[in-house]
């Protein structure tokens, strides 16, 4: 049991909010490349990934891993990024750190997606039963490629622009605009 349900309904849980959280992040990365600001979409997101890393704490261990060390890395992007665009309202620098600290959020909420793809889907399995060989490197190293490709582009475009006022319902205003 854990937190008061069965491990295997737990799990099922983890996954699901997990699952949504890389959805919801998707679209605010997308939004952000798109130079637009969507205010659920941002909100669920660093709803559901918090939540992601919270439960994440929650399944028993007996010693530090590096999932949980993974989730305080993420709880603190997702943290800074609530700081810059709730209290610091996106002013100045914190434009940057928003798309920045999303970005890594996201990024690592999709490195565990691959990791426990490789534990769990029988193909990926076969191809590095360790979860240590290559092919997990490989898979790892494009993930980190792809974010870090598109965190760039997503930073220049929304640091450098005006904030598009398309689908004012789903976005948010922000000072001075």
């Amino acid at each position: 049991m854990i937190l008061g349900m069965s491990a295997h309904a737990f799990t099922l849980l983890h996954v699901i909010v997990s699952l949504l959280a890389i959805a919801f992040g998707v679209a605010v990365l997308a939004g952000l490349l798109a130079n637009r600001l969507y205010r659920r979409s941002n909100t669920l997101f660093l709803i559901t990934a918090s939540l992601t890393d919270i439960t994440g704490f929650a399944f028993p261990n007996t010693h530090i891993t590096p999932g949980i060390v993974l989730g305080v890395l993420s709880l603190v992007a997702l943290i800074v990024a609530a700081i810059a665009l709730n209290v610091r309202r996106l002013n100045g620098v914190f434009r940057g750190t928003f798309v920045v600290s999303t970005t890594v959020a996201l990024y690592f909420e999709n490195f565990v997606l691959v990791g426990q793809l490789f534990r769990h889907v029988a193909l990926l399995a076969a191809l590095d039963p360790t979860g240590q060989g290559p092919a997990f490197a490989v898979a790892q190293l494009l993930v980190l490629a792809v974010f870090t490709w598109l965190g760039r582009v997503a930073l220049s475009k929304f640091e450098t622009g005006s904030i598009s006022t398309a689908n004012l319902a789903l976005e948010m205003p922000l000072a001075g605009e």
